[in-house]
């Protein structure tokens, strides 16, 4: 038989509760503590991670300032107001048929960006150039700082007619100046557009020339302002003004190199300011001339006694080289250099005439070799070079005064290679005289002379193997035959009855118009 469930008495049942609810205060205390535990872990962590953020804040501010300093620096940099260049590499003043327009564009900062060219005519721009050049990036600039512009401009292409127009030119950079447009530099000229050519009006009839002589053509040309001459072959003998009253009329002394015959070609020409150019033929003849053939035989004595005279000029590498050795390089290297120095000095030239009437010879002289006498050299038997002569050896007594052959001026007066002490005389409108192996000079430079002044004396300076002159004329850059130039008959014939002719038939025609300035 079950028995029957016994309760609790009222102490058993206080005493149940009362253990039940201080077990549940034990369990709540030690809740609280945990959570009190977590809030300190939680603020300890809290104030560690401060900390830590603190410098990596700064760290992080600095390399900011780092990078923005240098970025403010290049984009105040890139504000930069330099103005871009384009120059020019020679004036434009006049644009012919066809025209190569050459200039530089440089910006050295930002770099060039455009470039753009324009010519406006009759109201019309027509562009003849638009070019970008690319940039390096953002902060960086332009690729091209300097850029050669060379630009060919044909009138027709363009549809450009004669008259006044404008030229136009534009440069940008890279700047960001302008809202980022760059800084930008325009200019623009008065130019003209002319695609006439000059006419060349020949008015010396006859030219009767000698191989290694000389000649005169006189000539009017349409407009003022022309490159002229006469070209022989591939040589160009310019013209020159100013020996008539008429600045329309021409005057050109040309020559016939030694080595040209009666087949060179002749014929006057003439270029204006725009580049048009002209031609015209000329009626001529060229004598031949046939020139001695010589030989030399060098001496070891000669050798001895001349080659010291040209240590200080020769450049030669083995110092200890032969004396005939040198002797070549002396008669080939040094004559050439001292032939360019003459040619050189006998570019400074006057559009005014010195002489009159024929050119002295040295008095009481004889000639010891000709103009382009063809010379081989030997040496023990052997020819060791081969060279010619461009001038006429004189010789007198020792150190014979040497007179200035014609009124002139002094171009050149000092030590000249091969030829020694030298003297070079400007006679006006592109002829020279020339006078080597002087003992001693008498004048100098820019001083003018009058026809038979002491200018020097004879002697043996330089290539000279004994006591002489060495006397050349030069037209222009050309050495040509003195004979002539002593000659009055041919100086009457070939010179001064073509000028007397052109001046007589200018007084005829107006009066004065064609006087001569010169005479």
């Amino acid at each position: 038989m079950t028995q029957p469930t016994r309760l609790p008495t009222p102490e058993t049942a206080f005493s149940l509760c009362a253990g039940i609810s201080g077990n549940g205060g034990q369990v709540a205390a030690k809740r609280n503590e945990q959570r009190n535990r977590q809030t300190v872990d939680v603020t300890f962590m809290a104030a560690n991670k401060s900390k830590l953020l603190k410098p990596l804040r700064i760290l992080i501010a600095l390399l900011l300032c780092g990078l923005a300093i240098p970025l403010a620096w290049m984009i105040v940099m890139r504000l930069e107001g330099e103005m871009p260049k384009f120059q020019l590499e020679s004036p434009v003043h006049t644009i012919g048929t066809s025209y190569t327009l050459k200039g530089w564009a440089t910006d050295q900062k930002s770099g060039l960006r455009r470039v753009w060219i324009a010519i406006l005519h009759q109201g019309k721009e027509r562009v003849l150039l638009d070019q970008t050049f690319p940039s390096k990036g953002f902060l960086r600039g332009g690729l091209v700082q300097k850029q050669l512009v060379s630009l060919e401009i044909k009138a027709d292409a363009f549809g450009l007619s004669d008259g006044d127009a404008l030229l136009r030119t534009a440069v940008w950079d890279y700047s960001y100046r302008g809202w980022g447009a760059g800084n930008r530099i325009y200019a623009e000229q008065k130019i003209l557009i002319d695609t006439q050519p000059p006419v060349i009006d020949v008015l010396t009839r006859t030219h009767n020339l000698n191989q290694g002589g000389a000649g005169l053509a006189i000539y009017r040309i349409s407009e003022p302002g022309t490159v002229n001459g006469v070209q022989v072959a591939d040589r160009f003998f310019p013209g020159y003004s100013g020996f008539f009253s008429d600045p329309a009329l021409y005057i050109a002394f040309f020559a016939i190199p030694y080595d040209k015959g009666p087949g060179s070609e002749l014929s006057v020409r003439a270029a204006d300011p725009a580049g048009n150019t002209c031609q015209t033929g000329l009626a001529y003849h060229i004598n031949p001339r046939h020139f001695k053939q010589d030989t030399l035989t060098i001496s070891d004595a000669f050798l001895k006694a001349k080659m010291p005279e040209f240590e200080h000029a020769l450049n030669i590498e083995n110092t200890s080289a032969s004396l005939i050795n040198k002797f070549i390089a002396v008669n080939r290297e040094l004559r050439q250099a001292s032939n360019r120095t003459l040619i050189d000095a006998c570019k400074k030239c006057e559009a005014k005439q010195y002489w009159d009437g024929p050119f002295l010879r040295l008095p009481r002289s004889m000639r010891k070799a000709g103009f382009a006498d063809h010379r081989k050299y030997l040496y023990n038997g052997i020819t060791v070079d081969e060279q010619v002569h461009l001038g006429i050896d004189l010789a007198s007594t020792a150190r014979s005064p040497v007179p200035a052959a014609n009124n002139g001026r002094v171009v050149f007066a000092e030590y000249l290679g091969i030829y020694g002490k030298t003297v070079v005389l400007n006679h006006g409108f592109g002829l020279f005289s020339m006078y080597g192996h002087l003992s001693r000079i008498e004048v100098t430079r820019d001083q003018v002379v009058s026809r038979g002044d002491a200018i020097g004396f004879t002697g043996t300076t330089g290539l000279a193997g004994g006591d002489h002159l060495h006397y050349a004329m030069i037209v222009g850059h050309t050495f040509v035959n003195p004979v002539e130039w002593w000659d009055p008959a041919w100086i009457k014939h070939n010179v001064t009855d073509k000028l007397k002719k052109i001046v007589t038939s200018q007084v005829q025609s107006s009066g004065v118009h064609g006087s001569a300035n010169n005479h």
